[in-house]
């Protein structure tokens, strides 16, 4: 770790069905405010992204992935909790193999021990109208 921080590696999986995108609820104390983003996690040396994607997804919701494309990468420099934050992210587009993840109203997944999360549908105009948030940014330009 150098003196400022450590960059992160991660790889997220947009998926999207119709006019929605799976996303995992987050929330900024600091800020106080809640923001949305693609499920996925970090990158584990000498594991590819695309292992990585499936492991976090089958360890997060126990779920398989299917028809996966390599979108991307993006780098997101962001505050989060008053520290600042760098990401690179390796990003895949995927579907679900199991229907019943596409019925799904929320589900509740543990990241940590100590950290539940929600995961669930939204719709994408709610993102792109300002009234929830999606992160990072860029993630839009895939959308």
């Amino acid at each position: 770790m150098n003196r400022h921080g450590e960059i992160r590696v991660i790889v997220l999986g947009l998926i999207q069905h119709g006019d929605r995108i799976f996303v995992s609820e987050g929330y900024d104390p600091a800020k106080h405010s809640t923001f949305y983003r693609a499920l996925g996690g970090g990158i584990d040396f000498g594991e590819t992204s695309l292992a990585a994607l499936k492991r976090e997804f089958y360890e997060e919701i126990q779920a398989e992935l299917t028809n996966i494309r390599y979108l991307g990468c993006i780098e997101n420099l962001f505050i989060f909790n008053g520290r600042k934050g760098h990401e690179i992210i390796q990003l895949y587009q995927c579907d679900f193999v199991d229907p019943k993840f596409y019925q799904l109203q929320s589900l509740v997944f543990h990241e940590s021990e100590n950290h539940k999360h929600r995961a669930m549908w939204i719709d994408i105009a709610r993102f792109k109208s300002g009234e929830l948030r999606l992160v990072p940014e860029a993630f839009f330009n895939y959308l």
